[in-house]
């Protein structure tokens, strides 16, 4: 977007990324990690320290989830990889992992309803200016839970999840697939999400305006045309 204040009327439909975006999906990992470290008792098998515990899984889990969208990786191999990895690296023996762990932590974290500040505020607001739709690259169980735990489904006309789509942003089927659900054109559609590759540069790549949002201010790529750093910078913009 050259200037996207001055145009912004044209936009019709707005498409939102769901984790790291309007699901906090660091705040609520850190939760469910943290209740697994005490279930498990993990300080008495050699793992004294949650916070690195958390620390090790949260970089392993990003770098599996960036293979996992540009199709390097699969569902299994990503859920049989980032804990597996992680407990190895902090130097667990093999024999001792706890094989359990991975199943209840995809039981549990999905039902935690942090969200990004102002997000239902947020939401709202643009649902009476815009038609919103979800697209996820989560998987669907989890996607489910985490749309419904929070009530946030109300607010999209339609949730589009890549495992359910069979294709992955930044695919271009999976902005295709969703446009043609919306009956939306690209020049009046706009996608909003935190990931440069999957979101942003998947959504441009397609023809499609996007912005990047940035919470934690990362710095950002001079190709990226627009970039917010909280979600309620949306209702001023739009």
């Amino acid at each position: 977007m050259e200037n996207p204040i001055s145009d912004i009327k044209k936009y019709r439909h707005l498409f939102f990324d769901l984790d790291h975006t309007i699901w906090d999906f660091d705040r609520n990992a850190e939760e469910t990690l943290y209740e697994l470290y005490d279930i498990y008792r993990l300080s008495e098998i050699g793992l004294p320290s949650a916070p690195v515990f958390i620390e090790t899984y949260t970089r392993n889990n990003h770098q599996l989830w960036a293979e996992y969208h540009t199709g390097k990786i699969n569902k299994t191999e990503l859920r049989e990889t980032r804990f597996r990895r992680t407990f190895l690296e902090l130097g667990l023996r093999p024999e001792i992992i706890p094989l359990a762990f991975e199943d209840d932590y995809v039981k549990l974290c999905p039902t935690k309803t942090n969200l990004f500040p102002y997000a239902h505020e947020t939401l709202r607001y643009l649902q009476e200016k815009y038609t919103l739709h979800l697209i996820s690259n989560g998987f669907k169980e989890a996607s489910t839970l985490k749309i419904g735990n929070t009530n946030i489904g109300k607010y999209f006309e339609h949730v589009i999840i890549s495992e359910i789509v069979g294709f992955n942003k930044p695919d271009k089927a999976i902005f295709e697939h969703a446009l043609s659900l919306a009956g939306a054109q690209k020049s009046e559609s706009l996608m909003i999400g935190d990931s440069l590759e999957a979101d942003v540069y998947g959504a441009l790549h397609f023809g499609m305006d996007a912005i990047y949002f940035n919470p934690f201010n990362a710095p950002k790529p001079d190709d990226v045309p627009l970039q917010i750093t909280h979600l309620k910078e949306l209702t001023l913009l739009l």
